[in-house]
């Protein structure tokens, strides 16, 4: 059974924070976290002394944006409120999701798709004739 969504911050016990937008699903084994768009949020201070913050996604080898998470992997959970950290949450999520639909998929109209064993006989041939 899958509750509504809120904002939280996680602290895994491996040490990890995350912001997430979660759902909790409870599971008859286990009670289960599903984070959509987990982003880690770091300080960064510039040469002027200025303070920001870098926000990045919490996996970086992954296009997924979903992730299943068990509640016993979390040292805390807390429900956030602050409106500043939503808004960044939310703009990051919007960036994301407009720069994966600028790609398209691939069709024959782009340009020539074969096999590489096509391929591999095109290059033998032009390597010979050369």
């Amino acid at each position: 059974m899958m509750e509504e969504e809120f904002y939280a911050s996680l602290k895994f016990k491996s040490g990890e924070e995350v912001f997430s937008k979660v759902s909790v699903c409870d599971d008859e084994e286990e009670i289960l976290l599903l984070l959509l768009h987990p982003i880690v949020i770091s300080s960064v201070k510039s040469r002027e002394g200025t303070v920001g913050f870098k926000i990045e996604p919490w996996l970086k080898t992954s296009s997924d944006d979903t992730f299943i998470v068990r509640m016993d992997d979390i040292l805390t959970i807390s429900e956030s409120n602050n409106i500043d950290m939503i808004m960044a949450y939310e703009s990051y999520t919007r960036q994301i999701d407009k720069s994966k639909s600028n790609y398209s998929k691939i069709d024959r109209k782009m340009g020539y798709i074969g096999s590489i064993d096509e391929a591999k006989e095109l290059l033998e041939k032009i390597f010979k004739d050369t």
